[in-house]
């Protein structure tokens, strides 16, 4: 399979997915398998520039949203995590969180 071919075979995978997640809310897949689809994708793109596409899922975020749900307003920004799928990363997080959060918050760990 070249480049161009498994780069067009994971954008699909990954809407199949997105669409399964966002939209329905029945995933087929782990979390930790659509974060590989998307590693993989997000490197052969850096691989190949030249194949890159604005429609790519690397250049937006989440899918369509469900049919139905009210707008809200959050009173603090939503911010994303970090992956983490160790327990060093998980720490490395945690030190993140608390630095954000002062020196008050003590380590519990």
């Amino acid at each position: 399979m070249t480049p161009a071919e498994r780069i067009e075979a994971l954008r699909r995978l990954i809407r199949h997915h997105e669409e399964r997640y966002y939209v329905l809310n029945d995933p087929e897949i782990a979390d930790a398998e659509f974060d590989a689809l998307m590693t993989e994708l997000e490197r052969l793109e850096s691989e190949h520039p030249n194949l890159i596409s604005d429609d790519s899922p690397t250049r937006r975020v989440g899918g369509r949203a469900a049919f139905g749900l009210a707008t809200v307003e959050h009173a603090e920004p939503m911010l994303s995590l970090d992956n983490a799928y160790s327990e060093e990363e998980l720490r490395a997080f945690d030190d993140r969180v608390r630095r954000g959060l002062g020196a008050d918050a003590g380590r519990s760990a």
